[in-house]
């Protein structure tokens, strides 16, 4: 019995110096995979994921600021002349009814067919309105994918580095509530995507 009870005793030693080895062994290699380069100089210990604010980058990146002002001047230029034509039509169409008060139309049929050039103007004003719409959204969301694809191109050569397991996307706080300031990288992908942009 007391032969079973040394065992049972070297066995408990043996399986909690074993347990030991292992807890220690295991936070060392959390510990080793839980820190990445964050800057050249330093480590730190957190978790291999960052985000970029959309919003701020949006605001900041060159070729987005460009772009957007390009799209607004287009915008500004179609309305513009758009005013100019329905100011143009308003003014035919009110000397149409003055005319058409005072009887000045030789016949009823020149009437008639003023009024018919007068609607098709009108309707191709309209046209012309829905066409500059379309081409101005064909405008930007072939930016919007210039954009997008820039982005993800950069991160993809940055993160080479980096080692991100995960970059998210933040924009106006609706994806992440709450973060460390830390896992913010908005600034330093910013200005790099502003040095590569200056270069080309």
């Amino acid at each position: 019995m007391k032969n079973i009870s040394l065992v049972l005793n070297a066995v408990l030693i043996l399986a909690v110096i074993i347990l030991f080895i292992l807890v220690l062994g295991n936070k060392k290699n959390n510990t080793a995979t839980g820190e990445f380069r964050a800057n050249d100089s330093t480590f730190s210990n957190r978790l291999p994921i960052a985000y970029i604010n959309i919003d701020s980058l949006l605001l900041n990146y060159q070729f987005a600021k460009e772009s957007n002002e390009n799209l607004m001047k287009r915008q500004e230029d179609s309305r513009l002349d758009l005013n100019v034509k329905a100011r143009q039509l308003q003014a035919e169409m009110a000397e149409f009814q003055k005319k058409l008060q005072n009887n000045a139309f030789l016949s009823r049929e020149r009437a008639e067919q003023e009024q018919g050039r007068l609607m098709r103007k009108e309707q191709d004003l309209q046209q012309l309105n829905a066409k500059l719409s379309q081409e101005l959204m064909d405008v930007q969301q072939k930016v919007s994918e210039q954009l997008r694809d820039s982005i993800n191109i950069f991160l993809k050569e940055y993160n080479k580095d980096k080692k991100f397991e995960l970059i998210l996307s933040n924009t106006s706080s609706d994806n992440i509530l709450i973060a460390n300031d830390a896992y913010d990288i908005t600034k330093e992908v910013t200005e790099a995507l502003n040095s590569r942009y200056s270069k080309k």
